[in-house]
């Protein structure tokens, strides 16, 4: 470990070059996730330039109001989505999209749109959670969906000046949850840093992911902090779930305990508990929620 301001840029290659597309995560598996969506979830079908959802949509019960939020996944067409009317993304064939609503249970932050012909497949919330409990494995390709979208967002963000945005404090695990996952983990787990400490930088490889015990640490995107993570917050999941570089620097703002938890770790966890998927899943949704929100 070594004392050094955290929040420092680091270069980036993949950053710097624009348009940036992150790559698709080898563990996502496009056949195996429409096979969830098929028998969990309904058919849908959108014309040329119909909207399937709207950025700040409210899911809303009750007579003459919206259903619950869906999450898709695209079997034929592509989908556009943008954000304050600016190009985001392209959906393609194949892919998932629509997820951060529905996991957080929160308004949209992205409109999309058919661009041609559409046949999707659509679960809500309680759809997903029963997929998640028949088919564990299926949260993490879900995960890696989401993760591939933080990358998108995290290299736009790394082009941009500093302090366009108070970072977010972010907190995924309830107490009870964090106890039941230290008492499966071995003594080795917990590890200590000391107040501004870097934790890890961009492009170095990722082992484990991190549950806070104690403390907070900053997460940082090129020269912005877009995140402090407390007590029950979790950070480098990305490089976990799907064994990429990590993307962000993180350090140690106070004297922290973490919990390290390595994959097959967390795939177990996932299995036992799929609770455990869902919290995870929420916490990587609110936060993509608050990158694109500095996108605007």
């Amino acid at each position: 470990m070594v004392d050094m301001d955290f929040t420092k840029p680091q270069p980036d290659p993949a950053a710097a070059s624009a348009p940036f597309k992150a790559a698709q995560s080898r563990f996502y598996d496009s056949q195996a996730a429409g096979k969830v969506f098929r028998e969990a979830g309904r058919e849908e079908r959108f014309a040329a330039s119909q909207v399937v959802f709207e950025e700040d949509e409210k899911a809303k019960g009750g007579l003459f109001t919206r259903a619950a939020s869906r999450m898709y996944f695209l079997a034929e067409g592509e989908v556009a989505l943008t954000i304050g009317g600016k190009p985001l993304d392209i959906v393609k064939a194949g892919e998932v999209f629509g997820e951060m609503a529905v996991i957080s249970a929160r308004p949209r932050s992205a409109t999309a749109t058919a661009r041609g012909d559409v046949l999707a497949y659509s679960m809500d919330s309680a759809e997903l959670q029963k997929a998640t409990a028949k088919y564990p494995e299926f949260s993490l390709m879900l995960a890696s969906v989401m993760y591939d979208r933080l990358r998108f967002l995290a290299a736009r963000l790394a082009q941009r000046p500093g302090g366009s945005a108070a970072p977010r404090e972010a907190t995924v695990f309830e107490p009870a949850l964090v106890s039941q996952l230290e008492s499966a983990l071995p003594k080795t787990a917990l590890l200590r840093y000391r107040q501004e400490t870097l934790i890890f930088k961009e492009g170095q490889a990722g082992t484990f992911m991190y549950l806070v015990k104690s403390g907070r640490v900053g997460i940082a995107v090129g020269s912005n902090i877009v995140e402090v993570v407390g007590p029950g917050g979790t950070f480098g999941e990305m490089a976990v779930v799907d064994q990429s570089p990590r993307t962000a620097r993180a350090g140690a703002i106070d004297e922290v305990e973490l919990l390290a938890v390595d994959r097959a770790t967390l795939v177990e966890l996932i299995r036992r508990n799929p609770a455990f998927a869902m919290a995870l899943m929420k916490g990587v949704a609110d936060r993509l929620r608050h990158m694109n929100a500095q996108l605007r």
